[in-house]
């Protein structure tokens, strides 16, 4: 199956901050924020929704083509990305902007307060998808938002099957921009915030969502994840619990990357979402959305006690290609 990835290209910053943001809003005074927190540790790390869901899907023995915008500073991370398997013909290499910037911190609840420099990633918008060949799927994930539409257009116009995973750019997105983005895809990826500011900015009600699209998979953290089909019951997944909790940070792009690649493996989207789930916890235990490890006996023991045999029996013919160890 060739998949392309949309979405960002990032280098990522993240801090920890040893208390709890909450701690310091006071209720009543919140239209009015000037707040400083005193972060405890620093780690750079490469980044981007885009990428992190490419490299992802390149360890588990896929070729996606990531499709995003990268600054002139990007020769170095696209080396590693192309080591790793991802096809990089579809990123648009900028001779005048930075690679985007992720600046996150995290506190002790897992709560997160970030600010996102978009640089190179506003030139996203001139890459043409269909340039670029046929695709058997597409995820179109958070990028320049005339990039997502492009991207979007193009899927519907060519018939390709796409997913609509607009995540951190719903906060900044008219209404009508997000039914645009939903329309026609054939998954809808959200977290439980997103859930609810997509239905308050478009104006759709839980039930008119599901009438735009195919699947609406939603991630609750760790209360799992849910799949919803207009006539079908709902289905939840449970998570599979982390040894321990070390950053959130790209543990959403883990989850799609199982999904994904379930899918590619022509898995039901149950089964799917739960390799999803496996990933995201191997994300979860580590400082940075790419430093996570994959390996095939541990992901098999892991589908098999959360799950069930049966889940590691269907999942085990199809990671031939990964290593008993990967590490980034």
């Amino acid at each position: 199956m060739r998949i392309a990835v949309t979405g960002s290209i990032a280098t990522d910053h993240l801090m920890t901050f040893k208390g709890r943001f909450t701690d310091s809003f006071i209720a009543g005074h919140l239209e009015r924020v000037s707040l400083s927190f005193l972060a405890d540790g620093l780690t750079v790390h490469r980044g981007g929704v885009g990428a992190n869901i490419a490299l992802g899907l390149a360890r588990v023995g896929l070729s996606p083509v990531l499709v995003g915008a990268a600054g002139f500073d990007f020769a170095e991370y696209r080396s590693e990305l192309e080591r790793a398997g991802v096809d990089c013909s579809g990123v648009h290499v900028s001779a005048t902007q930075y690679t985007a910037r992720f600046v996150c911190t995290t506190d002790t609840e897992q709560n997160q307060i970030a600010t996102f420099y978009p640089g190179a990633m506003s030139e996203a918008r001139g890459i043409s998808l269909t340039s670029l060949g046929r695709f058997d799927f597409t995820l179109i994930g958070a990028d320049d938002p005339e990039a997502m539409l492009r991207h979007t257009d193009a899927c519907r116009d060519s018939g390709f099957p796409f997913a609509a995973d607009p995540s951190q750019q719903l906060a900044r997105l008219e209404g009508t921009t997000i039914r645009k983005l939903v329309d026609g895809a054939a998954y809808l990826f959200t977290n439980a915030y997103e859930r609810v500011l997509l239905c308050e900015k478009t104006g759709w009600s839980e039930r008119d969502v599901l009438d735009h699209v195919g699947h609406w998979i939603t991630t609750f953290g760790r209360d799992g994840a849910q799949i919803e089909r207009l006539g079908d019951p709902t289905v939840r997944i449970p998570v599979v619990p982390a040894v321990q909790e070390v950053d959130p940070t790209g543990v959403g792009d883990g989850f799609r990357v199982g999904v994904l690649a379930g899918l590619a493996w022509n898995l039901p989207l149950e089964r799917a979402a739960q390799v999803g789930c496996a990933v995201a916890t191997r994300v979860l235990g580590v400082s940075g959305p790419q430093d996570y490890s994959l390996d095939r006996g541990g992901l098999l023991e892991d589908l098999g006690r959360v799950y069930g045999v049966a889940a590691a029996t269907d999942v085990e013919p199809h990671l031939l290609r990964v290593a008993q160890e990967v590490t980034s």
